[in-house]
Parts: C-alpha cells; sequence; structure tokens
C-alpha cells in the first residue's frame, strides 16, 4: 500500500513537472464553436485555465458589423462568472449573412482580467490585464499545436497551474488510508475521501458551488441548461441540502439501537444531557476566541456532540461553506473517541470511584420498549420542533425494531437503506471540501475546537455523575458519564476498558449504553435548539 501510494505521488508530481513546460500563465480558450443558419443560434465553450475568475461584467464581443448582428447584445455575454480551471457553454442568438463553414466571419472576443478581493463586489475589483481572442472558429492548426491545445485541455494542466488542487488531492488520499489501513470510521470517512478526490480533479464538473451558493439552493441553474451543466454530485448534495440523508441515517441507527439500557436506569439520560456540555462551551469559544459567526459556531460547536449525520444536518442549514472541514474533523474526532477520552476520565477520577460496582438492570418490558420511542418523539417535537425531524426518525426506527410486526422495514432500515444513503452522504458531504472552502485559516480553527468539544463533552458527563454520587444511594461509577457523547457503541466501550483495567470483575458495558444512547437523544436536541436559534 504504501508503495502504491508513492509511486502515485511520484507520477502525479513527474506529469505536473512536465505540464508546467506547456504551461504559461493560464489563456482562456473557446471551443466548439458550432453555428445553426435556420435558428440563428450561435454555440461555443468558454473554459478558463487561468487561476483567475471571470465575472460577466469583463467579457465583450468584436465582430464585423456588415456581417454580423447580435440580436440580444447588450454589450457582453450573460453567463455568469466562469471560476478558474472551469469551462462554460454560451448561446447567443445571432444574425451571420451568407454563413460559410469554409470561410466564416471574423467573431473575436475581449477578456479582462481581475483579481477578486474578498466577496464579488467591483468597486474594489483591480484589473490586470486583457486577452482577446480574434475569432471563436477554429482555424487549421499543425499537429504540434493540436498536441499543445489537447494538453492545455488537460486536467493535469490545470494541476500545473494549482498547488492547491494537488494538496488537496494528497489529504483525500491519506484519509483513505486512514479509512482502509487504519478502520477509522471507514463507512462514512472513505465516500468522504473518495468525494473530496472527485471534486478537486479539474474538469470533472461534478459538483458546482455556484448552484448553492449564499446557503440557498439556485433551482433556478439546474433549468438553465444552456449556461450551466449540472453533475452528478450536484444531484445527490441536493439530499444534504435538504436534510433528507441525516434523517435517514437516524432511521437506521434508531433500528439499531437498543434503547433498554435507558429505559432501565432513566437517571442516564442526565448524564447523555450533561455531555452536550462540550457542544456549548465550543460554540462561546468559537464565537469569542476565533471571531466565528453564530451560525458558524453553532456548527463547529455541534461537534462536540459526537455524531457525525447531527454534525451535517446542523451544518448544512446554518453554515453550508463549513460542511466539508466540518464532516472530517467530526468522523475524525469520533474515531479517535479511544485516544481522546481515556487520559479525561482518569484526571477527573479517583481510582476508587472508577472502582465503583453497579447493580444490575432491570429487566424492562416490550410495552415499555414500545411506549417509549413514542413518547420521546411527542415530547422532544413540542418541547424542541425544530428537533422534530432527527428525533422522529430515530424513533421511528427504534419502534419498527421493538414492535415486532415490521420485521421487513427494520432490516431494511439496518442495512440496505443505510448502506445507500452512507454513500450518498459520504460522496455529497466530501464534494463541498474544494480547495477554497478547505485549505484556509478557519479549517485549523475547526480542527481545534474540534478536540475543546470532544473534551468537555467527556468531561460534562464525568463530572455529572460525580455530583449525582453526592446524592445517590446506590453509587454510579463516573466513567459511565463519558459515554454521554453519542458515539455509539464506541463510547461505552471506552468505558468498559478503563474501569476493567481498574478493577476486572467490573462490567460496565451495559451500565454505559445508558448514557451512550441517551447521548444520541441529547445530540438530536442540542442540534433542535441551535437551529431555532440561529436558522
Amino acid at each position: 500500500m504504501k508503495r502504491f501510494l508513492i509511486c502515485l505521488l511520484a507520477c502525479l508530481l513527474v506529469f505536473s513537472s512536465v505540464m508546467v513546460c506547456f504551461a504559461e500563465d493560464g489563456v482562456i480558450t473557446v471551443k466548439n464553436t458550432k453555428y445553426d443558419d435556420a435558428t440563428g443560434l450561435l454555440t461555443f465553450s468558454i473554459a478558463n485555465t487561468t487561476q483567475i475568475n471571470i465575472s460577466e461584467s469583463m467579457i465583450a464581443f468584436t465582430f464585423d458589423e456588415n456581417e454580423v448582428t447580435f440580436e440580444n447584445y447588450m454589450g457582453g455575454i450573460l453567463t455568469g462568472e466562469i471560476k478558474a480551471g472551469t469551462e462554460k457553454e454560451v448561446v447567443t442568438a445571432v444574425n451571420i449573412n451568407n454563413f460559410d463553414e469554409k470561410n466564416p466571419p471574423q467573431i473575436g472576443l475581449t477578456f479582462q482580467y481581475i483579481e477578486e478581493v474578498g466577496k464579488i463586489d467591483t468597486t474594489t475589483q483591480q484589473a490586470i490585464k486583457a486577452q482577446d481572442i480574434k475569432n471563436i472558429f477554429p482555424e487549421s492548426t499543425t499537429p504540434m499545436q493540436a498536441v499543445i491545445n489537447f494538453l492545455n485541455q488537460t486536467g493535469f494542466m490545470a494541476l500545473a497551474q494549482n498547488y492547491k488542487l494537488i494538496i488537496m488531492l494528497l489529504i483525500s488520499f491519506v484519509l483513505m488510508y486512514l479509512a482502509i489501513v487504519k478502520k477509522f470510521e471507514p463507512l462514512l470517512l472513505l465516500p468522504i475521501a473518495f468525494g473530496m478526490m472527485l471534486t478537486n480533479l479539474p474538469g470533472a464538473e461534478m459538483f458546482h458551488e455556484e448552484l448553492f451558493a449564499d446557503g440557498h439552493i439556485h433551482w433556478e441553474l439546474f433549468s438553465a441548461s444552456n449556461t450551466f451543466s449540472v453533475g452528478l454530485i450536484d444531484i445527490l448534495y441536493l439530499g444534504v441540502k435538504l436534510g433528507i440523508y441525516p434523517c435517514l441515517i437516524f432511521l437506521g441507527v434508531g433500528a439499531m439501537t437498543d434503547f433498554e439500557p435507558l429505559i432501565a436506569n432513566p437517571k442516564s439520560l442526565l448524564l447523555g444531557a450533561a455531555a452536550q456540555l462540550g457542544i456549548f462551551i465550543t460554540f462561546i469559544g468559537a464565537s469569542t476566541l476565533f471571531g466565528f459567526s453564530s451560525t458558524e459556531a453553532a456548527s463547529t460547536g455541534i461537534i462536540g456532540g459526537a455524531d457525525g449525520p447531527t454534525a451535517i444536518f446542523v451544518t448544512s442549514k446554518l453554515a453550508p461553506h463549513l460542511l466539508g472541514p466540518i464532516a472530517v474533523a467530526a468522523y475524525s474526532y469520533m474515531a479517535l473517541v479511544p485516544v481522546i477520552q481515556p487520559p479525561i476520565m482518569k484526571a477527573l477520577t479517583t481510582k476508587a470511584e472508577r472502582q465503583i460496582v453497579m447493580r444490575p438492570l432491570r429487566k424492562v418490558s416490550k410495552t415499555e420498549k414500545i411506549l417509549f420511542p413514542v413518547a420521546v418523539t411527542v415530547f422532544v417535537t413540542l418541547l424542541v420542533p425544530s428537533a422534530g425531524p432527527l428525533v422522529g426518525c430515530l424513533m421511528l426506527g427504534n419502534l419498527a425494531r421493538e414492535c415486532g410486526v415490521v420485521d421487513r422495514i427494520s432490516k431494511t432500515a439496518q442495512n440496505e437503506l443505510m448502506n445507500i444513503v452512507t454513500i450518498f452522504l459520504g460522496i455529497s458531504v466530501g464534494a463541498t471540501a474544494t480547495a477554497d472552502a478547505f485549505l484556509n485559516l478557519k479549517t485549523i480553527q475547526i480542527i481545534v475546537m474540534g478536540v475543546v468539544a470532544f473534551g468537555f463533552g467527556t468531561a460534562g458527563g464525568v463530572l455529572l455523575a460525580k455530583f449525582m454520587n453526592l446524592f445517590l444511594k446506590n453509587k454510579i461509577n463516573p466513567l459511565i458519564g463519558s459515554a454521554g457523547v453519542s458515539a455509539v457503541p464506541m463510547a461505552a466501550r471506552v468505558s468498559q476498558t478503563v474501569g476493567q483495567k481498574e478493577n476486572p470483575k467490573n462490567f460496565l458495558l451495559m451500565h454505559a449504553m445508558g448514557p451512550n444512547v441517551a447521548g444520541v437523544i441529547g445530540s438530536a436536541i442540542a442540534a433542535g435548539v441551535l437551529i431555532a436559534l440561529f436558522g
């Protein structure tokens, strides 16, 4: 595996170096020019291989007025922005007198390069240079020119001109390695890494940020087939943006979750709630220390819930531009729960507290198991309506599991549906990790705050358990409080492992599962609160 990655990286660097030999400063080319004499429609594609975005205000036609008339010409081509490394099709109404394919008229384009400062603002843009294309109709070329033109249009050329894309590809390869070799949350980290790779392969055009700019779905661009080509991931990403995939994931999670430990020991619900402390501490820290907006801070804080679908659900609604780094951070830290939690658990507890043996849980009746998801759905939705979609799907899946009359639905939710949605969710989320969105200071800040969120979440559950022991006759082992983060069942296993090292006869797994599944409910409620406050 290591040799394969080294060889792949070497080939990429060598090919990129060769491409640089053909590259100058990047050019703008026009290709696939067609004119329909019957309809008067002139069609061509503008390919931008520069590193500068081109807006519609920088493009103008030049033509022979005696031969060509642009019926809808208004001083520029209404194409919208053509981002660096992309191309866009243009269709314009034209009347060409006596059009001859062998001897077409001279129709040129003038482009004005500009450097964008922050958000698009014409008052702050600075012109760099202009480029003219004398004729958009193809001319005869020599074989060498044809080869150079082909190379200029390849994705390798774009890689040679934009080092950020190469960095993002390398990051995606590292994430694939962690998922496949180290088995860090492979079910979602692998699709996320592959989606990250796809979106940073220049020319693939599978995901377009313009369709989801400013946090909204621009439906009008989906139907504008003449000026915009919708990619595969654009369609898949609608499931994230509309909140469909996270809810379906919760449906599967509910079908796989046994709430019996929580029902048998309702006090566990308090531990699950206390473990959400990390969400709100991180929210305060991100907004005060790093200057995040309230929506960005809320999306960063939800990492502390240790629930990937919840983090995606909140971020897609509040701060979609941070979806890539937050998803990667959330799932990476979920995989690192066995590394992050034990030092915190030991630092906050004494040896005697870690050795506390808890009484066996009572047996829960089937009636209680059936009534529980119904009661939780009604209560939580009435309390926090915005948490209804997540909690409702979670409890529907659990009801299908416990009622015993819809086994086919329960098994489908646990297996086929869960697997399909996981693929779509991972690829879609990974595709949002573009070079511009990922390679910046804010991503580093999110990674730092993610650790803080997990740490305070773990500490919140442990400290509340210690506090409860001041009033309880039957003491709680504080280690199970750390399982209040909703990384099911990994956090519960960590409580079991740490406790058994102190007392080999101590079995905390089932006791820890109570706050663990309570954390799933708690993170969904916290998500609903954040959406209600800042959505």
